[in-house]
């Protein structure tokens, strides 16, 4: 018996940014970038936790300065949860800590304001773990 192919689930991307005009602007730009890709997003880290609980999340896409969990603790505990997604922490805040510690989690950094460029080549990163991590 042979397997019919079926076509790869949509990729859910999730942004969370405690500023909804920057939550807006990354949201525009995944569109342009992505119009095949589904888009969820969450003010806060709990927010968050509860929508990556409630469906399965491919890609995150996290603000640092938040109240309570700031992105980093976030992409802690989606990590643990899923070691292959592809996560950003994106953060005006450009300190060699705060990319550091990104790193550590196998987390990209992206400064603020997001632009189209940055987030294409994260994306492109993205789809290319996706893929593998998708493969048999």
């Amino acid at each position: 018996m042979s397997q019919t192919p079926t076509a790869p689930a949509p990729v859910t991307v999730l942004v969370v940014d405690d500023s909804k005009l920057a939550r807006a602007v990354a949201l525009r730009l995944l569109r342009q970038l992505r119009p095949d890709w589904s888009l969820r997003e969450a003010a806060n880290a709990d927010e968050a936790l509860a929508v990556a609980g409630a469906e399965p999340v491919d890609v995150a896409l996290l603000d640092f300065n938040m109240p309570g969990k700031d992105g980093l603790a976030l992409a802690e505990e989606l990590r643990a949860a899923k070691a292959d997604m592809p996560i950003a922490v994106i953060s005006a805040n450009i300190q060699d800590e705060v990319i550091a510690r990104a790193r550590q989690l196998d987390a990209t950094f992206m400064a603020k304001p997001l632009n189209g460029e940055a987030l294409a080549g994260f994306l492109a990163g993205a789809s290319l773990r996706l893929r593998r991590s998708a493969a048999p």
